[in-house]
Order: structure tokens, then C-alpha cells, then sequence
């Protein structure tokens, strides 16, 4: 493939952009743009196939940015190609209300397929894309309808390979066998710190080799395009290998600065900038330039992507005239609409019923709905008999020369690998033909911390279902027991943390995730078992808070999550018969999804003129809002069996009723009373 002047001016293009948009914000990361802007150049105008006018398009390739800093590399280039991103979006880059922020982030910005920021996530992302291009080409291609072809591409940097998550993903990637996988390391041996030296001397190639990655090496990142080229071409050809190229380049190429930390994570001087533009023929007292070839050159590909989609979209009514119901599933899982009817395959229980764990009921769920939801897969971070995440007949993701599973398979073995689970459900759901599931246990979620914070915040549909879920897991003890987990992830604004006290509340928590197409949600599910509530239903349940037991003459509401709640209601029995105390008790499984209910709603659930005391084995934090008083635990566990722990920390009956009558005791003479949910200050906010 020759290269010419135009290529020259369309890298420099993108360069210069880069130098200008950082330095009006005063603010950003030149350096890796400049650096990389070659092998951008190369990869989306010979590689890659999109169509601006569609960002959507099902089988366009997919670009990750590991290295989110780098953000103007992508922004100038998706500018250029013909994005909805004008030259006043560049020009407002970091500043407040731009669909440019810092970071790259899906939901703001057209072209962005995934939020990455923190070093790694994207990589992770990445990794879930490809998975989920391998699982629907096996799912929906036949010979001659190949819907279904397109790559992964990812750029990434140093700091993400030091990132552990990274490690994670590239581990799973290769074992996975994603040849459809494509990652562009931006080895330019520099981080914020400086030169990696200082910390970062292993050798990556043949780590990535260890991980059963196809790698290459092009050691002139700056300048030799015919060996970008024919790299990718030839990682393309690797159908068994996610493929990495080692790209040895010069972070801030053409500064004063080039080649140092100084120019990494801060805009260039003006001297400096105006000696880039002249170094690379352009007008020095000019900025946001963009000379015409370089729109046309970048437009024409931009055609030729949307001239694809079109085909594509031919192919698809074709296939769809011969495959009925395979083409009907396909166009109803891109809207994100679950199938007609789903909710009625959803468990339904009694109080007659059996007393089962919560995990146990999480899995009579994905018995029940697996067949009737295709696009739903589920796995487990190495705790499949513990999470119960696998139903009986399901088949497992794996490459089909393993022998131990096909590409069509809907359950994942993600590995003791919570971190990248995570990170890779979250390309996955971007992927837009997979609902993806998975679980760990819940104190284990923290380590999965940061990419389900990126869950919400680019508000992907992501289930993760998160066993074991408080001192009830018993034995193991302080470490794997969650105390301050939950306080951590209601804190997250749109997060649904679900923890469902029966088999109703566990299906409806399942309805709303699943029905929620832009909040992912986390189940705590138990170990131990639990009764079938008198009043659940899942109609109650997906109010996020309800009446479990009513008295119109109570003296105090307890109000409780999970397990807490059947120990309540034996607390308000306890009351009645030894203290001649009247309680209601109240069942909030969801916090979030109760705070959106009409404030009447609310003021029924939790009134004015009574005490409330909440009681849940977590941290207190919180609670404040929903109670006057609060019993929980504001330390670490202890190891013993559950029944020996609960009663060690007094949740028992007799525990809750000491506390009830205290908070009936206290509040007696407080007239009136107001509802926590009725507080002045909270109006106010």
C-alpha cells in the first residue's frame, strides 16, 4: 500500500488539532495524539469500516481508546471522518456541557463505543467486544449471510499495562482465542511519572505471548506506515490469536518536548505550538485548521462505510426473508426490547413454599427466563457452584477447537478474574445483541469496583449477580464477609443494588434489571436460607419498598433488606408477645428504584408519627434517610457458623426487640413526628 503527501498532511492534521484543542482548554494530553496519530491514520482509513451517519450500525468495527487521555486522537478524527462532532465541539474541549470531555464517554459523544478513563478499563471493554462479535457471528451467521465479520480495535498504553485489569483481560483474550481482537500498544516508554524505567521494565511482547497472543513488533511508529499496514493485515489473517502490535513511537512527536513526561499530560507552550505547525507546513499563527484534501480524503472513506452499511442492511432483509425467526430475534435484541411476554416465565412463589437462599432463587430465574431471553449470558469469576449462575442445559463460551464448548455458548468461565468480568461484561452490553450476567461474591464486587462504577456511568444494562452476601456466608470469616459493600455501590447514582428477601422480591429485582435498558444492577444474594414472604409479590417488589406486615395501631416501623426482613417479622411477634409493642415491618430490596416512587407512595411505606428503626447486617450509612434509628454492623465480622455470628452481633429477635423498644422509648414524647422520608433539609436538596 503507497503513501503520499496526503497521508502526511492528514497525521499532521490530526496532530496539530490536537496541539490546538489542548491548548486553548489550557488543559489535556497532546502527547500520546502526536505520538500515535500514524497509526490512527492508517488503521481507520485502510482498516476500519463505519458509517458517521449511523454510529449504530450492528457490524461496524469497533474502536476502543484504552489510553482515554488520548481522547483528541479520536475526537479530531471522528471530526474529521464526518461524526456529528463540529469544529466548536474541538474547540470546547474539557469545558463544561461539551459532548468532547476529557475522557472518552459513550454517552455523550457520537463514534465513542465505550467510557474509558481509568488505564486498563478499555482494554477490558475491548476483550467483552470481541466476545461479543464471536457470540453473535455463531449465533446468526449461515453460509452466505455473513452479518456478523467485524473487529475489535483497541489502542493502549503503558500505564494499561501495568494496570492489573489489563493483565486480567489479555489473560482471558487469549485463552479465549479471539481472533477478532486487534490491540495497537503505544510503546513510547513514557508515563505521568516519567520514563517507565523508573518502574515498568518487563518485557510486554512476551507476556502477551504467554498469554497466547499472536504479537508483532514495528519499531518505527513515527514514520512507517507500510509496516502498520501490513501488521494489521497480517493480524487479520490470525483466526485463533487476539493479535497485539507493539508500536514503538515518540509520545508528543514533533514538540520540543518529544520523547519526555513534560509533554504526557500537559498543553504544549505557544512557542512550542506554533514550531509543531511549522515543522509540519502549517501556518504557525493559525489554529483548528483543516485543509480541504484532508476532509475529502477522510469523507470518501466515510462513504465507503456508509455505501457497507447498506449492504449490510440488503443482507439483512435477504436473511431475514429466509431465516424468520433467527431475523426477527436479531432486529428486536438492537432495539434493547426484550421479547413479548418474557416476564410471565418469572418464578412466582407462596409462603407455603420452601425456604431457599437467595442465590438459589437467583437461579430459578435464569432457569426460567434463559429460554424465552436469548441475548441473556451469564458466568461466573471462578464461583459457578456458589454463585448457582449456570442453569442445567447451558452451554459454555469457549473456542470450538477446545472441544469444551462452542462460541454459541451462553455461559462464560470468566476465571478468578472479578476485575475484567466486569470490565468485559461492560463491551459486551456496548456490543447492543448481549445482555450479559455475572457473578462473584459480593465482597468480591470491590474488587470489581471500578468498572461497575463505568457500568452506570455509561449506563449499561449489566446484571451482576453478586452471592454471599454478609455475615450470613458464616465461616470464612471478616475477609469475605461485605459490611461496607452495599453503602459503597447505593452511593453510585444510577446503580440498582437489589437485596431481595424471598423468591418474589429475587423476581422482581430480575424484572427491573432486565426491563431497565440503561441501569445495570447488582443482586446480594444469601447463603443461608430464607422464608417465602406472607405479603411479597412481585408487583410489591418492584416498588423497590413495601408494607410485609401492617398494623394500624403500631407504635415503631422496621424497616429491613434481605434476610433481615424474615427476622424481623419474628422481631414484631417478639414484641407483641413480651412487650406489648406493635411493629409494622417494611421490606426495601431496592433502595433506588424505591426513592423514585411518588413521595404519597413513600409517606404510606415509611409515615409520619411513628419511629422507624432499620436493621440490616451492613453499615448504618445511609439509613439516616429511610430511619429514625438504625441497627447494623459499623465493624468487620467474625468467622463461625451463621446462626453463631448472627447472635454474636444480637440480630436475632430478641436483639431487634431490645432496639425497637429503645427507639419506641426514645421517640414517645416527640410530637409531631416526622417521617425521616419528610425531613425540611431533604426537601431542600
Amino acid at each position: 500500500m503507497g503513501y503520499d503527501k496526503t497521508d502526511e498532511l492528514c497525521i499532521n492534521t490530526i496532530r496539530t488539532l490536537a496541539v490546538d484543542a489542548t491548548f486553548r482548554a489550557n488543559s489535556g494530553h497532546p502527547g500520546a495524539p502526536m505520538g500515535m496519530a500514524p497509526i490512527a491514520h492508517v488503521l481507520f482509513n485502510q482498516f476500519m469500516r463505519f458509517n458517521p451517519q449511523n454510529p449504530s450500525w450492528a457490524n461496524r468495527d469497533r474502536f476502543v481508546l484504552s489510553n482515554g487521555h488520548g481522547c483528541m486522537l479520536q475526537y479530531a478524527l471522528l471530526h474529521l471522518y464526518g461524526y456529528k462532532i463540529s469544529m466548536d465541539d474541538l474547540k470546547a474541549f474539557r469545558q463544561v456541557d461539551s459532548i468532547t470531555p476529557g475522557h472518552p464517554e459513550a454517552h455523550d459523544t457520537p463514534g465513542i463505543e465505550v467510557t474509558t478513563g481509568p488505564l486498563g478499563q478499555g482494554f477490558a471493554n475491548a476483550v467483552g467486544l470481541a466476545v461479543a462479535q464471536a457470540h453473535s457471528a455463531a449465533v446468526f451467521n449461515k453460509p452466505g449471510y455473513d452479518l456478523f465479520t467485524n473487529y475489535t480495535y483497541m489502542f493502549f498504553g503503558d500505564g494499561c499495562a501495568m494496570e492489573g485489569i489489563a493483565s486480567e483481560a489479555a489473560s482471558a483474550a487469549g485463552h479465549l482465542q479471539l481472533g477478532n481482537l486487534i490491540a495497537i500498544y503505544d510503546d513510547n516508554h513514557i508515563s505521568i511519572d516519567g520514563d517507565t524505567k523508573c518502574a515498568f521494565t518487563e518485557d510486554v511482547s512476551k507476556r502477551f505471548e504467554s498469554y497466547g497472543w499472536h504479537v508483532q513488533w514495528v519499531k518505527d511508529g513515527d514514520n512507517d506506515l507500510q509496516g502498520m499496514y501490513d501488521a494489521i493485515k497480517k493480524a487479520q489473517e490470525v483466526k485463533d490469536k487476539p493479535s497485539m502490535i507493539r508500536l514503538t513511537t515518540t509520545i508528543g512527536f514533533g514538540s520540543k518536548l518529544q520523547g519526555t513526561g513534560g509533554v504526557h499530560g500537559n498543553p504544549l507552550k505557544e512557542d512550542d505550538c506554533k514550531q509543531v505547525k511549522q515543522k509540519f507546513g502549517f501556518d504557525p499563527e493559525k489554529s483548528f485548521v483543516v485543509p480541504q484534501e484532508v476532509y475529502d480524503s477522510y469523507h470518501k472513506h466515510a462513504s465507503e462505510g456508509a455505501a457497507a452499511e447498506q449492504e449490510w442492511n440488503q443482507l439483512l432483509s435477504k436473511y431475514s426473508g429466509e431465516f424468520k425467526d433467527l431475523g426477527a430475534d436479531l432486529k428486536r435484541r438492537l432495539t434493547g426490547k426484550l421479547p413479548e411476554g418474557w416476564q410471565n416465565k418469572l418464578p412466582v412463589y407462596k409462603p407455603t413454599d420452601g425456604a431457599q437462599a437467595s442465590r438459589k432463587l437467583s437461579e430459578a430465574v435464569l432457569e426460567a427466563i434463559h429460554d424465552v431471553i436469548p441475548e441473556l449470558i451469564s458466568g461466573s469469576a471462578d464461583l459457578t457452584g456458589s454463585n448457582n449462575t449456570r442453569w442445567k442445559s447451558a452451554v459454555d463460551f469457549q473456542p470450538p477447537s477446545t472441544g469444551i464448548g462452542e462460541y454459541s455458548g451462553r455461559y462464560m468461565r470468566y476465571g478468578v478474574r472479578e476485575h475484567a468480568m466486569a470490565g468485559m461484561m461492560n463491551g459486551m452490553s456496548a456490543y447492543g445483541t448481549i445482555i450479559p450476567a455475572g457473578g462473584t461474591f459480593l465482597n468480591f464486587m470491590s474488587y470489581a469496583a471500578g468498572s461497575a462504577r463505568l457500568s452506570s456511568l455509561s449506563h449499561q444494562r449489566v446484571l451482576y449477580v453478586a452471592t454471599h452476601d454478609s455475615i450470613g456466608l458464616g465461616e470464612d470469616g471478616p475477609t469475605h464477609q461485605p459490611i461496607e459493600t452495599l453503602v459503597h455501590f447505593r452511593a453510585l447514582p444510577n446503580m440498582m443494588v437489589w437485596r431481595p428477601a424471598d423468591g418474589n422480591e429475587t423476581s422482581a429485582a430480575y424484572y427491573m434489571a432486565l426491563t431497565s435498558q440503561s441501569t445495570p444492577s447488582i443482586f446480594a444474594l444469601t447463603r443461608q436460607n430464607l422464608p417465602q414472604l406472607e405479603a411479597s409479590t412481585i408487583e410489591k417488589g418492584i416498588k423497590g419498598g413495601y408494607v410485609a406486615l401492617e398494623d394500624s395501631s403500631a407504635q415503631v416501623t422496621l424497616v429491613s433488606t434481605g434476610s433481615e426482613v424474615s427476622l424481623c417479622l419474628e422481631a414484631a411477634k417478639y414484641l407483641k408477645d413480651n412487650n406489648n409493642v406493635k411493629a409494622r415491618v417494611v421490606s426495601m430490596p431496592c433502595m433506588e428504584v424505591f426513592d423514585a416512587q411518588p413521595k404519597e407512595y413513600k409517606l404510606q411505606i415509611i409515615p409520619d408519627g411513628i419511629p422507624s428503626l432499620s436493621v440490616e447486617v451492613m453499615s448504618t450509612l445511609g439509613w439516616e434517610k429511610y430511619s429514625h434509628e438504625q441497627f447494623g454492623l459499623n465493624r468487620f465480622g467474625a468467622s463461625g457458623p451463621y446462626k453463631d455470628v448472627y447472635k454474636k452481633f444480637e440480630f436475632t429477635p430478641e436483639g431487634i426487640a431490645k432496639r425497637a423498644v429503645a427507639t419506641v422509648d426514645f421517640y414517645k414524647d416527640v410530637k409531631p413526628l416526622r417521617s425521616p422520608l419528610n425531613r425540611a433539609f431533604q426537601q431542600l436538596i
